[in-house]
């Protein structure tokens, strides 16, 4: 079939939702026309889920069950669709991150997903399991992912990352003593790699920290520009350059605010030792 686009399943609950449609339906011999008629909606509708493009719902779901004949192994499915792990937009930020040139970062509240030790980030989903956010087993492919990226940085050659973190994140205990001093640690060990640069926005910029919200900007190679950022909900990938040009006028503004990375370590390593 031309222009048939394969999903990779571990990409995300979505891909691994489509790819299953497709196979069942393939196996059984029918087109999505076809399998279209016995649930009752249109064959693009089924093209749209097999691909990605669109979110399986509760309905579409149930009626696949049936004529499927797969019991609520849909449904159940559609669960991880409908309460997902991570959130919609992400996964696309995620390919790109992984092979940009430059990455640029402003986080609030909690120490970057790039930049957390494995104990840290475990401490973080586990927190959130216990508020009933994310199961388990969401919890396992979050920190599966955040690993992915990490291990991304490891290419040749490595990116830029700047890494600009507001007081808040280093201040904030997450996991106990012993999980915060190594992950301050690793923050130190991070600032001293030939291709990084880590910042603090201390407390006192008041109204002069150029972002309310936590900010990713991205570089790829072709120097393109594309930003992400989060609401409690959704992620939102940007590629328009005429919303990206004001974005890195503020980061680079806030960089010039920002403590220095000699006194953004100083800082860190008295936190870490307790005489601060």
């Amino acid at each position: 079939m031309l222009n048939r686009k394969e999903l990779d399943p571990e990409e995300s609950a979505r891909a691994a939702y489509g790819a299953r449609l497709r196979r069942l339906r393939e196996e059984r011999g029918w087109t999505q026309d076809e399998l279209a008629v016995k649930m009752g909606c249109s064959g693009s509708h089924i093209s749209a889920v097999e691909t990605g493009r669109r979110s399986p719902t509760r309905r579409l779901s149930a009626s696949a069950d049936r004529a499927l004949g797969t019991g609520d192994l849909f449904e159940r499915q559609g669960r991880a669709v409908w309460s997902p792990a991570i959130l919609e937009g992400f996964t696309e930020f995620v390919a790109q991150e992984v092979k940009a040139a430059e990455i640029r970062i402003f986080e609030l509240g909690i120490i970057t997903g790039l930049l957390q030790t494995p104990e840290y980030a475990a401490a973080i989903t586990t927190g959130a399991v216990r508020r009933g956010a994310i199961t388990e087993q969401q919890a396992e492919e979050r920190l599966s992912l955040l690993a992915r990226r990490q291990a991304s940085l490891e290419r040749t050659p490595p990116p830029l990352v700047h890494v600009i973190l507001d007081e808040s994140c280093i201040r904030r205990p997450v996991g106990g003593t012993e999980v915060m001093r190594a992950q301050l640690e690793r923050i130190v060990a991070f600032a001293e790699l030939p291709s990084t640069v880590v910042q603090v926005a201390p407390y006192d910029l008041g109204e002069r920290r150029a972002f309310d919200l936590p900010v990713t900007l991205l570089t790829l190679a072709d120097r393109s520009h594309i930003s992400y950022g989060e609401s409690a909900h959704q992620g939102q990938l940007e590629r328009d350059a005429r919303f990206m040009q004001p974005l890195f006028t503020a980061y680079h503004q806030l960089q010039a605010e920002a403590l220095s990375q000699a006194a953004t370590v100083t800082m860190i390593n008295q936190l870490r030792k307790g005489s601060l």
